[in-house]
């Protein structure tokens, strides 16, 4: 995990996530509402679960807080965190990844970016990895997670986040990761059962915006 602070930060360049792509823009109510919320917020802390982009840092930095990074779907395909099986193949490991990641204070995080990585993350790591985030958010802090509809299809593309004002993201196609399932209303309530309120934001695009209070 890396975090930001200041401008200076702010120009760190994004790391490699594979083959990129013409981005798309797209208007997103969700993070529109992410923001309004944490605006003036003192010493703001958030954490993105996307790849490293540096236009988000920039972003999220200039209100004079903290960004952390932690691109937690492309840290599980790390073959370190995988154990062999008796028949000889390999599976995640759950406990060797969180020994290494999303390892955070309680109540560090004022805010949470996880983008649509609940989609794409193996299915052993989401309930842990929210109850992980869970634990290091502030009382009342804020998350925005993205979730496909099940008219998105099994195909639809992987994409990095790119944050270019408060109403707007872009998405450029990255890394070839296949998408894992499709929660509907109800799965995305029982996954974050333990928060306080969620409400959800359904976009033109498949796609399902869910605004979470701590």
């Amino acid at each position: 995990m890396r975090w930001f602070r200041g401008t200076t930060d702010a120009q760190a360049k994004p790391e490699s996530t594979g083959k990129g792509g013409q981005r798309v823009s797209r208007r997103s109510t969700g993070f529109t509402e992410f923001m309004r919320t944490v605006t003036g917020t003192e010493n703001l802390a958030v954490l993105d679960l996307g790849p490293t982009s540096s236009a988000n840092i920039s972003f999220l930095t200039q209100f004079g807080g903290r960004v952390y990074n932690e691109d937690i779907l492309r840290g599980s395909r790390d073959r370190s965190y995988f154990s062999k099986q008796e028949d000889g193949t390999e599976k995640l490991d759950p406990q060797k990844f969180f020994a290494e990641n999303l390892n955070h204070q309680e109540g560090l995080f004022d805010a949470v970016l996880c983008w649509d990585v609940a989609d794409y993350l193996d299915e052993t790591l989401v309930k842990p990895a929210v109850e992980r985030i869970h634990k290091s958010m502030k009382r009342k802090g804020v998350l925005l997670a993205f979730f496909h509809t099940k008219d998105a299809g099994p195909e639809s593309p992987y994409c990095r986040y790119h944050i270019v004002n408060k109403e707007t993201v872009e998405l450029e196609p990255g890394p070839d990761f296949r998408l894992q399932r499709i929660f509907n209303n109800r799965h995305v309530e029982n996954l974050f059962k333990e928060f306080a309120s969620l409400k959800f934001f359904l976009g033109k695009d498949n796609i399902r915006e869910v605004l979470v209070v701590r």
